[in-house]
């Protein structure tokens, strides 16, 4: 397989030298072959990778990163990858990739689509580049932020440098993991090498079944099988959470994507219910309850004994606050002790309360209708609020109920056709939760 790879980077090397036109065009299919060689799973106690439907063995392979272009033996143009650093200026990203041109970033900074590469270099970004025997910047892939996977491709022609964004060419990879809750989700997922995405995605899949805020044990376990988008072998974000199974406190909760209607999905137990509720347990990814649902509490404002007829969570400023269910803004500004606050509607019969925010999200206002998960507004301290935080209410029928505690409304279920197809569309990724699941028994005898 080293032989391969070499073959197809020489290849692309001696395109790049005879056709420089047609260069990035060559990448692009030689990025597409390495992507259809390589493929990184592996076992440990504390996380699971496994191989798909064929073995396949890891390749890695430096492509002289520690070579300045005197040191070049082969005497030819190279291309070389790097990840930008904390810290990190054009210039000392481009020394690094071993570009000795400091005439290169006066030219660039005269060339308008140039401009993202001088404001977005973020930590972790990986940026190839082509090099030339003498040293000289030939061209440059630069990934945009934005999760749209488009990057600035850089090309020097004669003297000068021309610039355009493109979409980047990508490649989409099945990752199947496993990890144990020993502190907290986020300390579990960071153990196990899983992205922070991925542990707000699956926060969010059963947020309706699971307060991620109090709930949580340790020895909870959770196996997730998610899309890993990747650019020349390395991510550059996450997909989709394709499959999932959480054991909390001995009790299993399992899901499965299932694309309803083109355009449209959601999450399915194995058997095809929906895991979705029609509200979500918290409106916050993870804070803490700094006040609960109480009949006679002491206001720390007013300094009076009082109903507290909400939940408090702790966070701090700027934090997001999603909306709980689908629904219709009633309300949306300032509004006397709760300072600037939302108000939701909700199936006619349900309203929900968002108050003391610091801010609302672009194009909230009386009439829109919003999503279960959106970002609607901010964590704040306004109004009678001694210190950061939000307060959350949920109201049936305009009376206040304990929204930890109320029996929550399930979404609508598949119709019996889309049962069908979810039962035939699940089988591969149930498969995979339970050879995870297996594996983690074999490990644990």
């Amino acid at each position: 397989m080293n032989t391969g790879k070499s073959r197809i980077l020489a290849y692309l090397h001696g395109l790049s030298e005879a056709k420089p036109l047609h260069f990035w065009a060559a990448t692009g299919v030689g990025a597409l072959s390495l992507f259809g060689m390589v493929a990184a799973f592996g076992i440990a106690p504390g996380t699971l990778e496994l191989e798909q439907a064929r073995q396949q063995q890891p390749v890695v392979e430096n492509l002289r990163v520690n070579q300045s272009p005197a040191e070049d033996s082969s005497g030819a143009d190279f291309v070389r990858e790097e990840r930008i650093q904390r810290g990190d200026t054009l210039s000392t990203l481009l020394r690094r990739l071993g570009a000795a041109d400091d005439a290169a970033i006066d030219r660039l900074g005269k060339v308008p689509a140039a401009a993202p590469i001088f404001r977005q270099l973020s930590p972790g970004k990986n940026v190839t580049a082509h090099i030339s025997e003498q040293g000289e910047l030939l061209s440059l892939i630069f990934p945009l932020n934005g999760g749209r996977d488009q990057a600035v491709f850089i090309e020097r022609k004669g003297g000068e440098f021309q610039a355009k964004s493109d979409a980047l060419p990508v490649n989409t990879a099945i990752v199947m993991k496993s990890a144990e809750i020993r502190y907290s989700l986020f300390g579990a997922t960071d153990a196990a090498d899983i992205p922070d995405s991925i542990a707000m995605g699956l926060a969010d899949i059963f947020g309706g079944n699971i307060d991620f805020h109090r709930d949580l044990r340790k020895g909870d376990r959770f196996s997730v099988v998610y899309e890993s988008v990747t650019h020349l072998g390395k991510q550059v974000r996450t997909g989709r959470i394709l499959a999932a199974e959480f054991v909390n406190n001995g009790k299993t909760f399992s899901a499965v994507w299932f694309e309803s209607e083109p355009g449209k999905g959601g999450y399915y137990t194995a058997e095809g219910r929906n895991i979705r509720k029609a509200f979500l347990r918290s409106p916050l990814e993870f804070s803490r309850i700094t006040s609960g649902f109480t009949q006679s509490r002491f206001h720390p404002i007013l300094k009076q004994w009082r109903a507290h007829k909400g939940i408090d969570y702790g966070a701090p400023v700027g934090t997001r606050v999603k909306a709980t269910g689908d629904g219709t803004v009633e309300f949306v500004g300032n509004q006397g002790g709760y300072g600037k606050v939302i108000t939701l509607r909700h199936q006619g019969r349900y309203m929900t309360v968002y108050g003391h925010l610091s801010g609302f999200a672009k194009g909230l206002k009386k009439g829109v209708r919003v999503s279960q998960g959106e970002v609607i507004g901010f964590v704040g301290a306004t109004g009678l609020a001694s210190g950061s935080h939000l307060h959350y209410e949920f109201r049936v029928d305009n009376v206040h109920q304990n929204p930890l505690s109320i029996a929550l409304p399930s979404a609508p279920p598949l119709a019996a056709e889309q049962l069908a197809r979810f039962r035939v569309g699940s089988q591969p990724y149930l498969a995979r939760i339970g050879l995870i699941r297996a594996t983690n028994l074999a490990l644990l005898d």
